[in-house]
């Protein structure tokens, strides 16, 4: 037999378009804001993850470019050998005690923590219990330990009760309760609460991925562990990211400082990664200074979903078990879910299919996001749209 080294990529993406499955990428032509250039037109954005608008904000731009004069635009190494700068662990000091933690350490991103964070807390002998609808990034980290693996419902704390019952049958050295904070693809917020209570019961370690929380959740954003009022000896790890709300890039996650010491020594996605460029390193840490000066932001990004969400269910669309700035519009067959996504885009709206496998096969949505820049007028001019859209589709 003579083997075609490439071919069979080319019948699965043909299988992708066919079935309505595959992802068009389209050209961000300037900044991510609420009005944006995309492949050439003017559209409301309302996919974006900078929920705060703070990528555009003046203060992290200015303190990016200065960074750059003073610092370079690169850190030349990873964090353990030569690239630590005094950005970074000032970024980290600030981090912490925006958290309400002893320590934080910063990651290159949100994925290369929980790849690198979580196979150093388990192993062969130990037990992982994780929301049955957690990030993909987490599933990821979870499939890289030897740790036996256990899953509940989702969100369901009779489930993660039996569960727990079940795990103890074995009598593992450690177990590990893992949850999202809010749920990126349905806007729920994991009852991180009765998580922490449950998991206390059984001497479990409680890992938070906030990213979707971070900015958003909380006293002035400050995140999910501060939204149900818990500490970080309720939550042993706090995980997110700096590319949403924060409106940067990187990912980190707070806790104690025996924590952060471990895990910048058993993390490889840590020890083996390049550090933030001086601009990201100071931008984050304009972006903490921001949130802790100006909770406007926050404030507006509520209002704006309160608005948004009242208009887009009063003319008949169902948004699922939103409680956060993601909001649904859920369509259910995802050929449906592209044709409303393209209809949208043609009256200036950009607001992207969310189908399988991200989502099961018959929950294709749009998945708006909300952001603290948007006005009401604009607001308005996507409310029409998805009303004029809808009835056109026969969705509302």
């Amino acid at each position: 037999m003579v083997r075609d080294p490439t071919g069979w990529m080319k019948v699965e993406y043909d299988k992708l378009v066919q079935d309505h499955l595959d992802w068009k990428i389209r050209e961000l032509q300037g900044p991510s804001a609420p009005k944006a250039k995309v492949d050439g037109v003017e559209v409301i954005m309302l996919c974006s993850n900078n929920y705060l608008n703070l990528s555009n904000h003046p203060k992290l731009k200015e303190a990016a470019m200065k960074a750059i004069k003073t610092h370079g635009v690169g850190s030349g190494s990873v964090r353990a050998i030569a690239g630590t700068m005094d950005l970074h662990l000032e970024l980290e000091r600030r981090l912490a005690k925006f958290k309400g933690a002893e320590a934080s350490l910063t990651y290159s991103a949100g994925f290369t923590a929980n790849e690198g964070l979580i196979p150093t807390l388990v192993d062969d002998g130990d037990a992982i219990v994780s929301d049955e609808l957690n990030h993909g990034s987490i599933i990821d980290g979870v499939r890289l330990t030897k740790a036996k693996r256990f899953v509940y419902k989702h969100r369901d704390m009779a489930d993660l009760d039996r569960v727990l019952s079940e795990v103890e049958k074995d009598n593992p050295r450690r177990i590990l309760i893992i949850t999202d904070g809010v749920f990126s693809m349905d806007g729920d917020i994991a009852p991180l609460d009765k998580i922490a209570k449950a998991g206390k019961e059984h001497g479990a370690m409680i890992y938070v991925d906030d990213a979707h929380g971070e900015a958003v959740l909380g006293k002035g954003g400050r995140g999910i562990v501060s939204h149900f009022n818990l500490t970080h000896k309720d939550v042993q790890f706090e995980m997110g990211t700096f590319s949403k709300a924060f409106g940067v890039m990187g990912g980190h996650v707070s806790g104690s400082r025996d924590m952060v010491n471990y895990a910048l020594n058993k993390s490889r996605s840590w020890l083996l990664s390049a550090s933030h460029p001086p601009a990201t390193a100071a931008a984050c840490i304009a972006a903490i200074d921001v949130l802790e000066t100006e909770e406007k932001w926050v404030k507006t990004l509520w209002e704006n979903r309160e608005y948004f969400v009242k208009r887009l269910t009063g003319m008949g669309y169902n948004i699922g078990n939103s409680q956060t700035p993601i909001v649904p519009a859920m369509v259910g067959d995802s050929a449906k879910a592209v044709d409303l996504s393209e209809g949208l885009y043609k009256e200036g709206i950009l607001a992207l299919p969310i189908v399988f496998p991200m989502v099961a096969r018959d929950k294709a949505r749009i998945r708006n996001m909300m952001n603290s820049g948007l006005t009401k007028a604009q607001l308005d001019q996507a409310i029409a749209a998805y009303e004029k859209v809808g009835k056109k589709l026969h969705i509302i």
